[in-house]
């Protein structure tokens, strides 16, 4: 039983999609139709996607490409800047969650002399830069992934409906880092970067099978062929790449597709949910956000909305705000948190949201202009 609840609580988003599809199967009950709900191509994207970043994280391409700029710069200030825009630009194509993962530790191990205050605050503008960068580009996180399937659009159209938001936040992201002090650091002593050894041989071989997956965001490959080659070329060369997926979110995507699946079938619930989303898009996708995160808001609401395009900017703008917005941010604070000479958690808290609703606040009133 402990057992049980250890893993509600540690996979809470998939038992609360889990529990949401198995009740409404009690009132659409199982048929052929279910298999029409899942949106297969982006369960195959987000499968390959995942296993092709997470060996280029295992093999060190990230912390090597990143000790190495670091170790250029020369003061606090300089050194903030840079570790925000890693997270900024690298977000944009291998996602929020990973950027976080891969260059949060590195900054609390850079940053291990600086005052509390500014790691805290560092963590948490890459928190922010990793969150608004990625929604960028259709790989940057799984809700855009989802949502391109559903555009009948280029990438460079998707691009330009999010472009705005995406440069207005790189300008607020510069104005926050002036509030950091620009003290003398000799950041190469810490970085080290000349220890980091790649791999080419094994790495080259994995920057293929990301090309790969760009073709198949693009739609120029199938998603099906995509997997099944990233599938089997990990089996061959390195099956320890597929036990890092996280098959969890899979699994979540696919309790959704279910869930709302069931939803448009019942006709009251469909109607009210149609009359609340379409053209209040942006505001039903960002209030949920706050509530559900984005990535359940986004498979929520789509089968309802009438334009996608503004639920795609509600989506990534909703990521911004509660703790729970976007998950990313969660592993960013649980990184932060346990280093117990940080700054404690109501300070983080604190501060975490008076910067998220700032950037929430001006992001929406952009989109009440451009919208």
């Amino acid at each position: 039983m402990k057992r049980f609840f250890a893993f509600i609580k540690r996979e809470a988003v998939f038992s609360v999609a889990f529990l949401c599809a198995l009740v409404s199967a009690f009132f659409v009950r199982p048929d052929l139709k279910y298999a029409d709900y899942i949106d297969f191509g982006t369960l195959f994207i987000l499968f390959s996607l995942m296993a092709v970043v997470a060996s280029l994280r295992k093999y060190g391409l990230f912390d090597a490409f990143a000790a190495r700029l670091c170790s250029a710069v020369n003061s606090l200030r300089m050194l903030s800047a840079l570790l925000v825009a890693l997270c900024f630009f690298s977000s944009m194509v291998i996602t929020n969650d990973v950027a976080l993962l891969t260059f949060v530790p590195f900054a609390l191990l850079l940053l291990s002399s600086a005052p509390s205050n500014v790691k805290m605050l560092v963590v948490i503008f890459q928190t922010v830069a990793a969150n608004t960068g990625s929604m960028l580009f259709p790989i940057g996180n799984p809700q855009n992934l989802y949502l391109f399937s559903k555009m009948n659009c280029t990438v460079f159209d998707f691009m330009c409906i999010l472009l705005p938001y995406t440069v207005a936040s790189a300008v607020l992201l510069a104005v926050a880092l002036l509030f950091v002090p620009n003290t003398k650091m000799n950041v190469a002593a810490v970085c080290k970067g000349g220890s980091h050894r790649l791999s080419y041989l094994r790495i080259i071989p994995v920057l293929a099978l990301f090309v790969l997956c760009l073709l198949s965001v693009m739609r120029v490959v199938p998603k099906s062929i995509c997997a099944l080659v990233t599938g089997g070329f990990f089996i061959i060369t390195d099956r320890n790449v597929l036990r890092r997926v996280d098959y969890m979110l899979l699994l979540t995507f696919s309790a959704f597709f279910v869930f709302t699946g069931n939803l448009s079938r019942i006709e009251p619930i469909r109607m009210a949910l149609e009359n609340a989303v379409q053209g209040n898009e942006i505001l039903s996708a960002v209030f949920s956000s706050q509530i559900i995160s984005n990535v359940p808001s986004a498979l929520l609401l789509s089968p309802f909305a009438e334009s996608i395009p503004r639920l795609l900017v509600g989506v990534n703008v909703g990521g911004l705000g509660t703790l729970v917005a976007s998950l990313a941010s969660l592993i960013s604070y649980k990184i932060y948190s346990e280093d117990k000479n940080n700054q404690p958690k109501k300070s983080y808290l604190g501060w975490f949201s008076v910067i998220n609703i700032v950037f929430l606040a001006i992001l929406l009133l952009l989109s009440a202009i451009i919208a």
